[in-house]
């Protein structure tokens, strides 16, 4: 086990906080917005004594849970479409120069909870808040607003991710107004199926505030759909009658967080095979955009090419402007920043996308080499695959053949790795990795595996391997392995 891996299970014990930086790197270099938010926590806990009472609908009754499932199981399970559903809405401060958000709403409330509980879902919800309406105070009553869907991840000090799923947009009236937001939190991931649900919450919103209940209330006594199955929810809306409302998770349910269509629509396929070269070394990336939509489907996508590696490090898809200060961070880390702080981020990532429709170059900034980061032979095969992206039909189709151009890469790499995991009896493996990259004929190939081979990413997948009894693996990343060896046998064999 690396230092570094130490460490960071080490610090799990240190202090109980919600934010998008994993633990172990928060607290080096960029103090300052970790101070700001560590005040904010406070003044959010002084505020909601202080703030009046706005008035609420009427809190749906939660569901009647069978007397052999407790309802703490269930929650923990993960059968729930969600945790929360918050409405966060701009209030005047109250000096009235500003507006700040404020959670008008929370569904479902825990009234049975110890301190340490309270104190840490204050925590979230107040980060909630921030995520919700990253650029701040800067907000002026309006009379158009196009609403918009983003995603962000909330890390808890122990690893775990929390999916933030947000729609913002102008709540029903007359005059100018503020817009509000609508967040679901989540541990499961899935863009698609959210904004989905979104999209029928925003039709009650037009209709009343309170028609947005009984709706939620029925999602979150529905079981969450297997990968390719549907669930249906009946709701009724006044004037239509009882609406059937089918949600249908997809059947690559590993892709069900990403659209990279987006990714591909902002950056031409030459430019996605650099920042992936950047981001499989592990380097500071961030990405400038004027949308926050397309930050967050695009930095979601980015990750999703590393599959079967996970990015380990600070993950931010939207950075709230209090939090700007980490972009200073030393370590690595994958970043959105609104445009209008491109002033304040200049000069200090290792790589800086734009990913703005008008821009005068994609690469704001770069030091360089990301060009030869990968095997010149394998760059061409990826973005050969990648141009039969042009015959898919569908956003699932575009999905499979984008990924698995990148995870071909990596089966072409380091899916090699199983002989060189060796076991002893009653021990755990030991990954023998001198004689793993020696193995490799191609000297660029070579090359790059030294390299990758030192990311944190691939120190953890390792990790988990050398636990695991030996034998077959499973999952897609080894079914991939299996066919690539049977095709280089089946070739082999024809040369004889």
């Amino acid at each position: 086990m690396s230092e570094t891996v130490t460490r960071r299970r080490k610090e799990v014990v240190k202090n109980n906080r919600w934010s998008s930086i994993p633990p172990g790197e928060d607290e080096v270099g960029r103090p300052g917005a970790l101070k700001r938010f560590s005040a904010m926590w406070s003044s959010f806990r002084r505020g909601r004594k202080e703030k009046g009472k706005d008035p609420e609908p009427p809190e749906p009754l939660d569901p009647i849970e069978p007397q052999n499932v407790s309802r703490q199981h269930r929650y923990v399970s993960g059968q729930y479409f969600f945790e929360y559903l918050v409405v966060v809405s701009l209030k005047k401060t109250r000096d009235g120069s500003s507006y700040e958000p404020q959670i008008t709403y929370q569904f479902p409330k825990r009234d049975t909870m110890a301190r340490h509980q309270i104190e840490e879902e204050e925590k979230l919800l107040k980060a909630i808040t921030l995520f919700s309406f990253p650029e701040g105070i800067n907000w002026a009553p309006l009379t158009e607003y196009h609403s918009e869907t983003f995603s962000f991840v909330l890390t808890g000090i122990d690893g775990s991710r929390k999916n933030g799923y947000c729609r913002r947009l102008l709540p029903g009236g007359k005059g100018a107004r503020p817009p509000e937001a609508y967040c679901i939190i989540s541990s499961l991931a899935c863009f698609g199926l959210f904004s989905k649900i979104f999209d029928e919450v925003e039709k009650r919103r037009q209709i009343s505030m309170a028609m947005i209940y009984p709706f939620m209330q029925k999602l979150r006594e529905a079981q969450f759909p297997a990968p390719g199955h549907t669930v249906e929810i009946k709701s009724f809306i006044p004037e239509s009658g009882t609406e059937i409302i089918s949600l249908t998770r997809p059947l690559d349910s590993w892709l069900e967080h990403v659209n990279f269509a987006i990714l591909f629509d902002c950056l031409t396929d030459e430019e996605v095979l650099l920042v992936f070269a950047a981001a499989v070394l592990e380097r500071r990336i961030i990405f400038v955009a004027d949308e926050l939509g397309t930050l967050s489907q695009v930095i979601h996508a980015v990750a999703a090419l590393l599959y079967p590696f996970t990015w380990q490090h600070t993950f931010i898809p939207i950075i709230p402007e209090i939090l700007i200060d980490v972009v200073m961070a030393p370590t690595p880390y994958l970043l959105g920043v609104q445009k209008r702080l491109l002033h304040l981020v200049c000069d200090q990532s290792d790589l800086m996308v734009d990913l703005s429709e008008k821009k005068d170059k994609t690469f704001i900034f770069s030091m360089g080499g990301e060009s030869s980061i990968l095997p010149p032979k394998l760059q061409t095969e990826i973005l050969e695959s990648l141009s039969k992206r042009q015959n898919a039909s569908t956003v699932e189709e575009l999905n499979r053949v984008v990924s698995e151009s990148f995870l071909y890469f990596f089966v072409r790499t380091v899916g090699h790795y199983a002989p060189y995991v060796k076991y002893s009896h009653g021990a755990q493996g030991v990954f023998e990795k001198r004689s793993f990259y020696k193995a490799i004929n191609s000297k660029t190939t070579r090359h790059f595996v030294k390299k990758f081979i030192q990311t944190q990413m691939f120190d953890l997948f390792i990790q988990e391997v050398e636990k695991q009894q030996p034998g077959p693996q499973q999952g897609i990343f080894y079914r991939k392995i299996i066919e690539y060896q049977e095709k280089k046998k089946r070739e082999k064999k024809n040369k004889h």
